[in-house]
């Protein structure tokens, strides 16, 4: 931070508004932001951002934002102050939990906490404390295949496999839009430059997608594919590249590779050419292109991973950048090094390695992983009587009536629920409910430091920010809220001890940057840090504004495998049975996708994430993006034409919606947005309702899942569509 003017400071942060860590320059006066740009001097972003980074501006100074703890009465919402609501708050869930049982009191934490270092250093502390199995996350809507497919293959859910996109050759990417995202589960800013550097070096951009995305529109090839069937297309690449394995030294450390060649034998390209719409002789032609790379990525994202067969397709992936040499390996994919590792880091501070299975939830059976539960199952299991019903709810930065399957059945569960308290700066679609909303300061009134994130970079970094702005007077930060709701709790279940005294003063002392501070200087770089004269610290951050380059990723197994005895598992047990169901559900013979079913995919746009965007104006601004994209020729079968609105019709529910008639899909394909339906009475969002659309998730299935994970399956839902 310094002055460059006068009246007008220059402060250098790190966007927080989605998962690309773009370095901006903020340039304050008088109090206020009078410009955001890209930080050229970030040695990742190297000056790049997207649209949403200016929207921080907007966000921060938004009037509906909630500046004081909110109690809803039967007058309406009234203030009250933040003694009375986290006492009230912290009461009337222990009273649920001593009544009715520890279960009787779910948790739900929204896509914004991964994105808020207080709240990943504080919010595990309250959820230990609540000892709730019924904890859900948004996890289970987006990347736990990947998560489950790591912890089973490689010992920990987050030894992620990230592709070296700066140094190889072909990326094969199935169900993903970095240009939309900006990454996602592989976190890098500017994504086009970097696609386009692999093509000016020869190299090849394959995307595999029910929708010509914009990834795909600057990509070598685009392949359609019927959502639902990646499985069947990624197992014919593996039956192809087993044909001559390269496991090269990860041989030495890799067990299960007959098991695999074994499942493989049955899926050649001709069997996936029929379910999957394509053709046997171009996959063949893939697997060949992959196999002669002199590097290769196999990746594949939201499109992979909620479906049916996520876990599946997840698992595969990993597999095929095995068998084919390009897991470990400079231009394939690796594993980071982050300057504070919550993998391999001190006990304290790493994040636990989780388990699959340790138990299921009451009504359906679901399985738990990393101590949560399928989101799928939550409305079910707050209308479902009995012990054990879920008869309280504390959320965190999640908005799941818009962003989990059935929203509609959810929103209605909410309403009978005995006590709902949310830590959330927005009245939203869910929030609404609550009997208490404890709101949270601007991103840009705490520090800043991408814990999660840059576990998933493509190359190692490291950059710290304080606060752009001093939070007003009588707000209190989110990791805050989660320390006193603990304290509290602890003290109401166990009384008040010197002990439970000084632990709570010693963590308020403490707050994230002391956590970051031991983290950082117990990390894997220290003296060895580029560019420092003295070890990686907080402190040493605090003088590299524009943050510190730690280098490319490079290989690390097998000592950084979590596993016993350090060993890669190729062929893990729920993955191995599993592919019986996938065999049943496409057995030989099955035909293409036929030209009177429809099946529903979401889709993202670079100006939105998730629900929570919609109240910025800019973002907003231009024509409606909430629209049912449909191929030509399913359209005039229906006798639609463009604009015209079409009623969409699922098991769950029903919506109309404007149609917009292209054939960026592929025949027999849907597609809807995600992150809409901004018009619920009781919301308070005001830019968002007037541009609010609807929602996808009225129409996804909660009864519609991985069932090996219970993920949620929003790609390939059955619809009907007539004309409104």
């Amino acid at each position: 931070m310094g002055a460059s003017a006068a009246e007008t400071q220059t402060h250098f942060r790190t966007c927080n508004l989605c998962e690309a860590m773009c370095g901006v320059r903020i340039e304050v006066a008088d109090g206020r932001i009078t410009s955001i740009r890209g930080d050229e001097q970030d040695p990742f972003s190297r000056g790049h951002i997207c649209p949403k980074a200016v929207a921080l501006k907007d966000l921060h100074e938004d009037p509906e934002r909630l500046r004081q703890p909110m109690r809803r009465t039967a007058n309406g919402w009234e203030p009250i102050s933040w003694k009375e609501a986290l006492d009230e708050a912290a009461r009337r869930l222990h009273q649920l939990q001593s009544e009715r049982g520890k279960d009787a009191v779910a948790t739900y934490l929204g896509n914004p906490t991964v994105h808020n270092p207080g709240a990943l250093l504080f919010m595990p502390q309250l959820l230990r404390t609540l000892r709730t199995r019924n904890m859900y996350s948004a996890t289970s809507v987006d990347q736990l295949p990947h998560l489950l497919a790591s912890h089973l293959m490689f010992g920990h859910q987050l030894l992620v496999p990230i592709p070296d996109l700066d140094r190889t050759h072909y990326l094969l990417a199935l169900g993903a839009n970095p240009l939309a995202s900006n990454g996602s589960m592989m976190t890098a800013p500017d994504v086009r430059a970097r696609l386009r550097a692999i093509q000016q070096r020869g190299g090849r951009v394959v995307v595999v997608d029910p929708r010509r995305t914009e990834t795909a529109r600057i990509a070598d090839e685009h392949l359609f594919v019927r959502p639902g069937t990646d499985a069947l297309f990624l197992f014919a690449l593996l039956h192809l590249l087993l044909e001559r394995p390269r496991l090269e030294r990860l041989a030495s450390f890799t067990d299960g590779l007959e098991t695999v060649r074994e499942l493989a034998r049955e899926f050649t390209p001709e069997r996936a050419a029929g379910p999957t719409g394509i053709p046997a002789e171009v996959i063949r032609r893939i697997a060949r292109e992959f196999a002669e790379a002199p590097t290769a990525i196999c990746y594949g994202r939201v499109g992979t991973s909620t479906q049916a067969f996520g876990g599946l397709c997840q698992w595969l992936i990993n597999v095929i950048n095995v068998v084919s040499g390009n897991l470990d390996r400079e231009g394939g994919v690796l594993f980071t090094r982050p300057a504070f590792d919550i993998v391999g880091g001190p006990r304290a501070l790493a994040s636990g390695r989780g388990g699959f299975g340790r138990w299921k939830s009451r009504v359906r059976g679901l399985p738990e992983f990393a101590g949560e539960l399928p989101v799928a199952a939550l409305a079910e299991e707050i209308l479902t009587e009995g012990q054990g019903q879920i008869r309280g709810l504390l959320t965190f930065a999640g908005n799941p009536v818009l962003s989990t399957p059935n929203g509609g059945q959810l929103d209605k569960a909410l309403t009978s629920l005995d006590f709902m308290v949310s830590i959330d700066p927005y009245l939203n679609e869910t929030t609404r409910h609550a009997h208490l909303i404890l709101p949270t300061p601007s991103p840009l009134e705490r520090s800043h430091y991408d814990i999660a994130f840059h576990v998933l970079a493509i190359r190692n970094t490291a950059r710290y920010a304080p606060p752009l702005f001093e939070p007003p007077a009588g707000a209190m930060h989110d990791w805050r809220i989660a320390l006193e709701l603990q304290h509290r709790l602890e003290v109401l279940r166990h009384g008040s001890s010197v002990r439970r005294t000084f632990k709570y003063q010693a963590l308020k002392r403490m707050g994230p940057e002391g956590i970051l501070e031991v983290g950082l200087r117990a990390g894997p770089y220290g003296l060895r840090a580029k560019g420092l004269r003295k070890s990686l610290s907080l402190s040493a951050l605090k003088q590299h504004p524009h943050g510190v380059d730690l280098g490319p990723l490079k290989p690390s197994l097998p000592q950084r495998l979590a596993t016993q005895g350090k060993r890669i598992q190729l062929a893990p047990a729920p993955f191995v049975q599993d592919v019986t169901r996938l065999s049943e559900a496409f057995p030989e013979g099955t035909a293409p996708l036929s030209g009177n079913e429809l099946l529903l995919i979401g889709r993202r746009h670079l100006r939105d994430n998730n629900s929570w965007m919609h109240n910025v104006p800019m973002l907003m601004s231009g024509k409606s993006r909430c629209t049912l994209m449909m191929h030509p020729e399913d359209a005039k079968a229906l006798g639609l034409a463009e604009g015209d609105e079409a009623r969409v019709t699922s098991r769950v529910g029903e919506v109309s919606v404007p149609v917009n008639v292209t054939d960026e899909v592929m025949r027999g394909v849907v597609s809807l947005p995600h992150g809409y339906g901004h018009r619920r009475e009781g919301v308070r969002l005001g830019v968002a309702t007037k541009h609010s659309g609807v929602s996808l998730n009225d129409l996804t299935d909660d009864q519609h899942l991985d069932a090996l994970c219970g993920n949620a399956a929003f790609s390939g839902v059955p619809v009907r569509i007539t004309r409104v």
